[in-house]
């Protein structure tokens, strides 16, 4: 999941870290894997942490929801880590945290909600972040949601 996560970070980085001239170009590249980390991180630490049920009602919240506890405490480390690591003012790390941060867990939202993407499945990733390979997280969703895993792991399944 890291790697797949870090091709969004890349992707959506441009404006928000590639082109910020307050960010020198030979720290691009480190900068896109900080908030990279800091996101999968983010969400392993809350998992761990026992907010699950709050990681999950994130990605059944759909797009656009970005005023969870979950994110943020990811926006708010991401900026605290650019601040430091980078040595950029806390109003460009902000700027850089709240305009790439929301724009890639959306992505990541919608991968995860989509069965035929089997790049971003939420089951798997909790599984990973939890360390328990046993998890299984159909209690903990809401039945629109179940329809669409048991969706995705049918149609994984049967080759769809």
């Amino acid at each position: 999941m890291l790697d797949q996560l870090l091709k969004l970070v890349e992707q959506n980085a441009k404006s928000s870290i590639v082109e910020n001239k307050a960010i020198p170009d030979q720290l691009n590249n480190a900068a896109i894997k900080e908030v990279t980390n800091q996101i999968y991180n983010g969400l392993k630490g809350q998992v761990s942490g026992g907010n699950m049920q709050q990681v999950i009602s994130l990605f059944q919240s759909g797009i656009g929801k970005t005023t969870s506890p979950v994110m943020n405490n990811i926006m708010e480390t991401v900026c605290e880590n650019l601040t430091s690591k980078f040595n950029i003012t806390p109003e460009v790390a902000k700027s850089v945290a709240s305009n790439l941060v929301p724009t890639v867990m959306n992505q990541v939202i919608r991968r995860t909600n989509d069965p035929k993407d089997i790049d971003f499945d939420l089951q798997q990733m909790l599984r990973g972040m939890s360390g328990n390979n046993q998890l299984d997280i159909s209690s903990m969703l809401t039945n629109v949601q179940k329809s669409s895993v048991l969706g995705g792991v049918l149609g994984k399944l049967f080759g769809k």
